[in-house]
């Protein structure tokens, strides 16, 4: 592409769909996260319930939209204007969090669960539409430093999301003030959605389908065949389980692991997220707009290693059940410590490198007509592979594995996962 990547920034047809994409993508994770650490830190004492399960349990909670409606989705991008079809998505975000209001007011984790599950909705019908709209307004050589701008905004709103959702919650009013922010942040998001530019429709005589199953296996189904798409979607797919896997263990592992406060497990977020969205950055750097996935497999292994050094980081003597936790100041003054953070941040900056390539070679080689059904795919299988992340993290809690013994088994598999990724790329 001519020119800085953030040219793009000037354009109209780039920056009102990543102020859409980054404040849906902040308000997602600001909800998210209060909500878990509100849990966490305050709700599951009070019911007597396991924090480290529940967490565990809301990601997949929050995916399994995911599976079940994105091959709808990916019929409504090709069936209407996709510009119009944010504003209406967008504005069902604002009726969910006025939900979410309700949920933090009563603390009633049921309730907050479900708003988890209709957030995750809105998100998947918007996901065909942020990576299809994308190729239509951007040249060719511009998707590598476009796709690296939208997975930095995404990773820095995951940040700052992430963040203020975990200060805010405990603090004094909070949950008055988590309620007022994710209403008005869906506010903003719907006001930004009306400058993106109109795009071409592809089917308008399209009728829709609504048995999610038989949808769901038609999109996979037609997408399979493609290995030339279909094997970067499931090397996406490998970093999202990997992503979820340690994600959703990071409050518990603050707590439990480390001893420390919910400010240090906000840390911990928002490191993963920031060394993502360096990552992407860094690959238009390396790649110079050429679409190549030859850094993926080193940014796999690279993933592995960082997560080998991240377990024995964490092996150090079991926290007491009263001790006090430590505070983010008292974190900082332990070496061992430091280092946790710096494997967080390399794993994470290491999945930037290793994501960003394969998304702009699915774009690049998916037929306009064909690319929301392309991305309702991924999004199912990206989705399938996180609710399993989930369900293999719970069951490994259950028989009795320790949260850094969890890191240590996903090492392992990304390691017998580099062997076909580096056979995706060989055969690309």
């Amino acid at each position: 592409m001519k020119g800085s990547q953030f040219s793009l920034f000037k354009s109209r047809r780039f920056l009102p769909l990543f102020i859409t994409m980054f404040l849906g993508a902040f308000n997602d994770n600001f909800y998210r996260n209060a909500m878990v650490i509100l849990i966490t830190y305050r709700l599951a004492d009070v019911v007597g319930a396991d924090a480290r399960i529940m967490v565990a349990a809301a990601g997949g909670i929050l995916i399994l939209p995911f599976v079940l409606f994105s091959a709808i989705a990916g019929q409504m991008a090709d069936k209407y204007e996709r510009a119009t079809l944010v504003h209406y998505i967008k504005f069902m975000e604002i009726v969910v969090m006025s939900g979410a209001v309700v949920g933090f007011v009563t603390g009633n984790i049921s309730f907050l669960m479900i708003i988890l599950f209709l957030m995750g909705t809105q998100s998947a019908l918007f996901g065909p539409l942020k990576y299809s709209i994308l190729p239509q307004h951007i040249e060719k050589d511009e998707l590598i430093g476009g796709n690296g701008l939208i997975a930095m905004g995404t990773f820095l709103a995951i940040l700052f999301g992430t963040i203020f959702g975990g200060i805010f919650v405990l603090g004094e009013r909070g949950i008055f003030a988590v309620s007022i922010l994710v209403v008005g942040i869906a506010g903003a998001g719907w006001a930004a959605s009306f400058f993106i530019p109109p795009t071409k429709i592809i089917n308008p005589s399209l009728k829709l389908r609504y048995n999610i199953f038989t949808e769901t296996w038609k999109v996979i189904s037609s997408v399979s065949p493609k290995r030339e798409i279909f094997f970067p979607i499931l090397g996406i797919s490998w970093f999202y389980f990997v992503g979820s896997m340690f994600l959703s263990q990071f409050p518990t592992y603050a707590k439990m692991i480390i001893g420390a406060d919910e400010i240090v497990a906000t840390l911990f977020l928002a490191v993963f997220s920031a060394g993502i969205g360096i990552g992407s950055l860094a690959c238009n750097g390396l790649l110079k707009g050429e679409i190549s996935g030859r850094y993926v497999p080193w940014a796999a292994f690279g993933i592995a290693v960082s997560s080998v050094a991240l377990y024995f980081a964490s092996l150090r003597e079991p926290v007491a059940e009263y001790a006090a936790l430590i505070t983010i100041t008292e974190f900082a003054r332990t070496p061992i410590n430091l280092a946790v953070v710096a494997c967080l941040f390399s794993i994470s900056f290491f999945g930037g490198l290793y994501i960003v390539p394969l998304y702009a070679i699915i774009q690049s080689r998916s037929d306009e007509n064909f690319l929301a059904t392309v991305t309702a795919c991924g999004n199912v299988i990206d989705s399938v592979f996180i609710v399993v992340s989930s369900i293999a993290a719970t069951f490994m809690l259950k028989v009795g594995f320790s949260i850094p013994q969890i890191f240590l088994a996903t090492a392992i598999l990304t390691l017998g996962a580099l062997l076909m990724i580096k056979k995706t790329v060989r055969d690309l």
